[in-house]
């Protein structure tokens, strides 16, 4: 095969720069906490597909399969204390993830807002950047570094910071709907959905302080199944199912 050809072959991505935001719940496969390494590794892959296009991918996981800080505030627990718990959380998972895309030979990077020198970075934007640029993986870990902030709230913050092209939100489902599709059979999907709609109809993409700063910073969400092989990539080169959210 030629040069040209091996060129024609490759899809045209529709992003350069992109931002993959999944829950800590994406990391535990059928079990009902922690994390599940063959599920891990699957996610891995998903990454790897989309970073051998040339695309630069940074990532925010959550921490909610280890420990939900608001879960725990409920239960009775002091607020600031329960959400630092839930940022170590992001720190595992980040982790887990990092040693996942290493063993397929994707240099990557964890990067906390809270200082922990001997496990990854510290948050230093012109750093980070500078690892996107290098081709490396960063995962931005420990949420903003301050409570009553969520991972969402988190990624769309780092996603700017980055001057990301979008914010990649990986779910259950293959979109943003009316209702519940898994409790509704009527349920319908949006192709594309604005902000305000979002927030008007509460439609659960992310929360509202993560899609306030989305909007006023003009970031497009596109929320995907994360359970669909090829999904992430397959958006990615303009093809698939998803929802785009955008003003």
């Amino acid at each position: 095969m030629t040069m040209m050809e091996r060129a024609a072959e490759e899809p045209q991505v529709t992003y350069k720069r992109v931002l993959l935001k999944i829950s800590g719940e994406a990391l535990m496969g059928d079990q009902g906490y922690g994390l599940h390494p063959p599920t891990v590794a699957r996610i891995a892959q998903e990454v790897k597909s989309v970073h051998d296009l040339g695309v630069e991918i940074c990532m925010v996981i959550g921490g909610g399969n280890i420990f939900r800080g608001l879960a725990g505030s409920a239960q009775g627990m002091e607020r600031t204390t329960a959400d630092y718990m839930g940022m170590l959380a992001t720190v595992m998972n980040a982790l887990a993830m990092q040693s996942a895309l290493e063993a397929l030979d994707i240099h990557t990077r964890v990067i906390s807002a809270i200082p922990m020198d001997q496990v990854c970075e510290p948050y230093i934007r012109r750093r980070a950047v500078r690892h996107l640029e290098k081709a490396r993986v960063v995962i931005f870990a420990a949420g903003t570094g301050n409570p009553y902030f969520t991972t969402d709230t988190a990624a769309t913050l780092r996603a700017n910071e980055m001057t990301c092209q979008a914010i990649f939100k990986g779910t259950k489902v293959d979109g943003v709907y009316d209702k519940d599709p898994k409790k509704h059979a009527d349920a319908k999907r949006y192709d594309v959905v604005s902000y305000d709609e979002v927030l008007q109809k509460h439609l659960g993409v992310m929360d509202a302080s993560a899609i306030a700063l989305a909007r006023d910073n003009n970031l497009p969400i596109i929320v995907f199944s994360l359970d669909e092989p090829g999904g992430f990539r397959g958006i990615l080169a303009g093809r698939g199912t998803y929802t785009l959210v955008k003003g």
